[in-house]
């Protein structure tokens, strides 16, 4: 069981993995970065601690440290006052609980793609709490993995971390290496990929199970510019989610929860 170590020194050299999270260079996705995956709050730090991310330490209030199932966790869970919590991480948590875990090696693609019936892919990407968003939803609706094309944001960002509520720590996924020819890998594999898009010409989503095989991989691009065109056309074929006349799109991670209930959870 983790041991509950107490201080109140906000200089502390034990608590600097926690310290200045604010900053850039706190960041795994930038240069200069530790490559550190931090969670927030109770029900995301028992997201990681049963997760196969190998948390280096905890720091909280006490009374949410208490609140944690520590058994079997082989870590130093420091406990502190909100004051010097707030100090030591650069603002105030309302959360009161924070842990920190090393990054493991990413799941090879291959190894993806071989257990999974329903894959996300994703194109530019680049905001964190919609990336965030998207995990927990493919947590939620069965979604098998996720693949990052270019122009994604980093899934381990703190931000984007705590918006899934934890489940990007559940949830597998890899880079996607070649754009588009990665997408051959799919192919090969029996995966039909459908690209969202509102284009002319697309199909649309609702009964798209029925229409391809038990295999598909839902892509969907950056929000507002949508996929690129080089995207759509690797693709096998085109889908769109039909809305009332005068709305044309959905934010990236609305519209991912409807193709994923769609595809995934109906199975």
């Amino acid at each position: 069981m983790a041991e509950l170590i107490f201080t109140e020194d906000p200089e502390d050299p034990r608590l600097d993995d926690f310290r200045d999270l604010s900053t850039a260079d706190r960041r795994p996705d930038r240069p200069g970065g530790r490559g550190l995956v931090i969670a927030e709050g109770t029900v995301v730090v028992e997201r990681m601690l049963a997760s196969r991310y190998p948390v280096r330490a905890l720091l909280g209030v006490e009374r949410r440290v208490r609140d944690l199932d520590l058994s079997g966790v082989d870590a130093p869970a420091y406990v502190t006052s909100a004051e010097t919590m707030a100090s030591v991480v650069g603002f105030h948590l309302n959360r009161g609980v924070l842990a920190v875990a090393d990054r493991p090696a990413p799941p090879v693609v291959s190894e993806i793609i071989a257990g999974a019936q329903v894959l996300a892919v994703l194109e530019g990407v680049g905001d964190h709490e919609n990336l965030g968003s998207i995990f927990r939803n493919a947590s939620a609706l069965g979604v098998d993995g996720v693949l990052l094309g270019p122009g994604c944001s980093d899934p381990l960002y703190r931000r984007s971390v705590r918006v899934s509520m934890g489940h990007v720590l559940r949830v597998p996924f890899a880079p996607l290496d070649g754009w588009p020819e990665g997408l051959n890998l799919l192919r090969e594999s029996g995966f039909t990929v459908a690209a969202l898009t509102p284009r002319p010409g697309s199909v649309p989503l609702r009964g798209l199970r029925e229409k391809v095989g038990e295999r598909v991989a839902l892509m969907l691009g950056a929000e507002g510019p949508g996929l690129t065109a080089e995207a759509i056309t690797a693709a096998d074929l085109a889908v769109r989610i039909e809305m009332v006349a005068g709305v044309d799109s959905l934010n990236v991670a609305t519209a991912a929860a409807v193709a994923f209930h769609e595809v995934a959870a109906t199975r």
